[in-house]
């Protein structure tokens, strides 16, 4: 019972972020660049600050899949290397603890490309 109730705090928390970025971009003038951008900056500031961890504890994959999450993991790898390398942490651990995500994202999106030829309009 335990590993659904997980499921559904995920879902709902995932949901949440989703939710709060569609009504900013149907009442704001914010382009979803822009809301991706504040999405990240708003994981690494909350995680700098003490608020995302309890979060991620509490729903799990639903705060670490959206993009609050990539900024958590960003803040998380720079938190952890600084504490191991000094200062040159800064500099190495948001990369370092992000990139096989990174390395999924650009492979799946040339090989998607590679699939799927864009139509010109």
């Amino acid at each position: 019972m335990q590993d659904f109730m997980q499921y559904i705090y995920s879902f709902v928390f995932g949901g949440l972020l989703c939710v709060i970025a569609q009504i900013l971009i149907d009442k704001t003038k914010l382009t979803p660049a822009r809301i991706l951008v504040l999405y990240v900056t708003a994981g690494v500031v909350l995680t700098a600050v003490g608020v995302y961890e309890p979060f991620v504890e509490f729903a799990g994959a639903g705060a670490t899949v959206p993009l609050t999450g990539f900024g958590y993991s960003l803040a998380k790898g720079v938190e952890e290397s600084v504490s191991k390398d000094n200062w040159l942490g800064i500099f190495t651990g948001g990369l370092g603890a992000c990139s096989a995500g990174i390395a999924a994202a650009v492979f799946f999106g040339y090989l998607s490309a590679l699939i799927k030829k864009p139509n010109s309009k």
